[in-house]
């Protein structure tokens, strides 16, 4: 099992994840994430998509794993990494549907998803977590090992490999049609 409940709340995730571990997930758990998670943004996610549509292999093999939506910093001397703040995750929207189907069980990001992106995450069983904004030097110490895996041509937008232990993340949209946004929003109406 990947998803273990802790005494103080908080869920601890180990990837690779199947799809029960994603189903014991609920929109609004606290999750600390270890394993290994690769990063993607724009610019990498417009090559990985052209290889899905051919049903080419991709540089990366995501079946179970989680990408978050980061284009880190370079590390200082003795870092792993720099600062890896999540970036606005609805620029990917018109990518995930398709990894997800290629076997992703997660992502991380910041922000709202549109309407494909949470069916697809009911249809394939996958997870959206979302990261703090404007912690991205606090987040990288959760990162122990980074390297670029592929499109190092990219820069910060380069997939690379990351070892993490016990990285902090918040679900916001589960398998379940569970949405954080929309309950969040419920409870504060009611008062």
């Amino acid at each position: 099992m990947s998803v273990t409940s802790a005494a103080d709340g908080i869920k601890d995730v180990k990837t690779p994840l199947s799809d029960a571990d994603v189903a014991l997930l609920k929109a609004g758990d606290r999750v600390r994430i270890s394993g290994v998670i690769y990063t993607a943004r724009d610019a990498a996610h417009a090559r990985l998509f052209p290889l899905l549509e051919k049903g080419e292999q991709l540089p990366v093999d995501v079946k179970g794993t989680i990408i978050y939506y980061t284009g880190p910093t370079p590390p200082r001397e003795g870092d792993a990494i720099g600062s890896v703040g999540p970036t606005t995750a609805s620029r990917m929207d018109k990518f995930t549907p398709a990894l997800l189907e290629a076997g992703l069980k997660g992502t991380i990001g910041k922000g709202y998803r549109g309407q494909p992106v949470k069916d697809a995450l009911r249809q394939y069983k996958g997870v959206y977590f979302g990261s703090i904004g404007g912690a991205g030097a606090v987040l990288s110490e959760f990162v122990k090992k980074a390297e670029v895996v592929a499109y190092e041509d990219l820069g910060t937008e380069a997939i690379r490999r990351l070892e993490v232990e016990g990285f902090p993340a918040i679900v916001l949209y589960d398998c379940h049609g569970g949405d954080l946004y929309q309950d969040g929003q419920k409870q504060y109406a009611r008062g």
